[in-house]
């Protein structure tokens, strides 16, 4: 489903917030001006990434076993062909030379004859050929040869079929284990974790990094394997052929692979660069996408474009430089193999004159020089591939290696008198441990009753929320939900207790009936429209074409802001949970709805603990207990009239609010 919105957290504005995507480190503003997404000023360790990318397949060793098996089958079948095609040279050669020699002759009477006219050149030649003087090509023997090599290549392309099929399945099962890997990770990390992070940036981790994984991993391994595998076939062939010209094509490999290793060392950095940066250019398009209109309000345009054309640069250079580094291995790899050929076949020819070696087999043997030179150019060109693959496979890894929340307890207790009794025990906590937000904190929510919770702006008040519903941990104290430690409690059923309104709305791509079953996917029909008209839904949504099926698009641009929170109130109503949390819930609504809809909830909060968090005191002003919090502290709490009377902190913001003019904070 696509969100319209997401805040996991909370955005009031007068609360105290942890570092968010966009503020803290590695953010920018709704343009992402910030430093995101920075290439690592290390290269990446590439042995370790690629030994824990291939140990990724270990839970499918049969698969790739059976890849392996084929694959080895397929090169033997490949490599042995041009070894009978040379065969078959033999043959057309020997019977074009025989046909030319008198008949009635045998083959050492027309050697000798040859050496008395002098040509002892053809006289070392027809030495090392399988002649008949006067017969000329056997047919026969030719077709079967040629029937033979058919078959031998339909074999190989039979089984290297198979091969890729087998490992297609192999590594897309790799593929759909590491994405589940990631989503299960995704629900594992801390919120502190996406509030450091941008957005865009682990977009592209969980998604175009394990792409490219398996689009690498796809094209490398059938070319690695068969590369590998022919290399070994073939330099067994043309050892048996002829070791002298065995030593001549190796002499290739010790340059091809220096030039390969110096060019994939340069190169290495820059693919690293290269995914980095595609993150962090997701990253900014991401942030500026979401808050578009605000960029607009602000006339920001131009520093948003500014900012997407550095970062755009900034991933053409580090692209341009990977793929032109890497892709000058090819030319040099052709080059090497042009001189070695060069090499062969001049000393091939010289070889068939003094009758060492006949023509099929000098012909065989360039075959599989070149068979020797293209796996190993294969292997070279794979090496700007495989880099990019495993750069992003460490990219996922780091992901996947990122400090999880803290485990629920290993025999999490459950809680019997399910009240709603909420107590905080001398609390403290801080998102940076050098400025602390919390200190020594201590408050009772009795069942049933209201805490309104207010103060000025960085107070602490979403925050205090967010430590109910065990967003972040505590640094001391505890937290206590009829009595038990909510440590000892796991989070699903801590958060099964609680429901959760927002300042910010938040819908999914769904009807508006879908969003408000959210709630409670199992409620029926008739208890999705009872919560609608309990949260005033009902007032719009007939005026909808169609009704409470009307499909809220991807940014729910077709509902006001308005009628978006009165859906997510709805769905709070539609829960029933013994704890509800409004942090600003209604401050996107017009007065006249937000009386009707302030009498709804009164109604909803009168059998459930409420915390309120609130801006406008009037709202506010039936709570049980109001709380005014100031940097982290509680330094008032009592009912609206005593508050009013003690003329303390509550007074103050109350009096601001009503009675006098703004005035410049000090």
């Amino acid at each position: 489903m696509s969100t319209t919105r997401t805040d996991a957290a909370g955005t009031s504005g007068g609360s105290a917030r942890g570092p968010v995507a966009g503020r803290g480190p590695g953010g920018g503003g709704p343009g992402g001006f910030g430093g995101m997404g920075a290439p690592p000023q290390k290269p990446m360790n590439f042995g370790p990434s690629a030994r824990r990318l291939l140990g990724r397949l270990r839970p499918e060793r049969r698969g790739v076993l059976l890849v392996l098996v084929l694959g080895v089958v397929s090169v033997a079948l490949n490599v042995s062909g041009p070894r009978i095609l040379g065969h078959a040279t033999d043959l057309i050669f020997s019977g074009a030379i025989g046909h030319r020699l008198p008949e009635g002759v045998s083959k050492q009477e027309a050697i000798e004859q040859a050496r008395a006219r002098g040509d002892d050149t053809f006289a070392d030649m027809l030495g090392g050929m399988d002649v008949i003087p006067g017969q000329g090509i056997d047919f026969d023997a030719l077709r079967w040869v040629l029937l033979g090599v058919l078959a031998l290549y339909l074999g190989a392309s039979l089984f290297a079929w198979l091969q890729a099929y087998l490992l297609n399945e192999v590594v897309q099962r790799t593929m759909y284990r590491l994405r589940e890997d990631v989503e299960t990770k995704l629900n594992r990390l801390p919120l502190r974790h996406f509030d450091t992070s941008p957005r865009g940036d682990v977009l592209s981790r969980v998604t175009n990094d394990i792409d490219n994984i398996s689009q690498s991993m796809t094209q490398t391994m059938s070319q690695l394997l068969s590369s590998v595998l022919s290399v070994l076939g073939v330099l067994v062939m043309m050892v048996i052929i002829s070791p002298v010209l065995a030593i001549i094509a190796l002499v290739t490999v010790p340059l091809s692979v220096v030039v390969t290793a110096l060019i994939a060392k340069r190169s290495q950095k820059q693919f690293v660069a290269q995914w980095s940066h595609t993150g962090g250019l997701n990253a900014q398009v991401e942030e500026a996408y979401t808050g578009h209109a605000l960029v607009k309000v602000f006339g920001r345009q131009h520093e948003v474009e500014q900012a997407f054309a550095e970062k755009n640069e900034q991933l053409y250079e580090a692209g341009f430089k990977a793929q032109f580094i890497s892709g000058m291995i090819r030319p040099i790899m052709m080059f090497i193999g042009s001189l070695n050929y060069v090499a062969i076949a001049v000393v091939g020819g010289l070889r068939v004159a003094s009758g060492s070696m006949s023509l099929g087999e000098v012909q065989a043997f360039i075959q599989y020089s070149q068979q020797f030179t293209q796996p190993l150019t294969q292997l070279a060109a794979m090496v700007n591939l495989l880099q990019s693959g495993v750069a992003s496979a460490e990219r996922v890894f780091e992901f996947l290696d990122a400090q999880e929340q803290e485990p629920d307890a290993a025999r999490p207790v459950r809680v019997a008198d399910a009240r709603g009794r909420v107590e905080f025990e001398d609390v403290w906590f801080s998102y940076d441990p050098d400025e602390p937000l919390i200190e020594g904190l201590s408050l009772v929510a009795e069942p049933g009753t209201t805490v309104a919770i207010v103060g000025p702006t960085g107070a602490g008040k979403t925050t205090l929320v967010n430590l109910i519903m065990r967003f972040y941990e505590l640094r001391a104290g505890r937290i206590l939900l009829d009595g038990v430690d909510i440590t000892e409690v796991s989070r699903a059923q801590l958060r099964a207790r609680i429901a959760m309104v927002l300042q910010d709305s938040w819908l999914f791509g769904g009807t508006i009936a879908e969003n408000i079953a959210y709630g409670d996917p199992d409620a029926s029909q008739e208890q999705v429209l009872a919560a609608a008209r309990a949260a005033y839904v009902d007032r719009f949504v007939h005026s909808l074409p169609d009704g409470y099926d009307t499909v809220i698009d991807e940014e729910g641009d077709n509902l006001s802001a308005g009628e978006k929170q009165l859906i997510t109130i709805a769905r709070a109503f539609l829960a029933g949970r013994e704890i509800l949390i409004l942090d600003e819930a209604t401050s996107s609504v017009d007065t006249r709805t937000e009386v009707l809809v302030q009498q709804a909830m009164a109604d909803l909060r009168a059998s459930r603990t409420s915390f309120v968090i609130a801006h406008r005191l009037s709202t506010i002003r039936d709570a049980d207990v109001i709380v005014v919090m100031e940097h982290g502290r509680i330094v008032e709490q009592g009912s609206h009239t005593e508050l009013l009377a003690a003329h303390g902190a509550y007074h103050r913001l109350y009096t601001s609010q009503f009675t006098a003019p703004a005035v410049e904070a000090p």
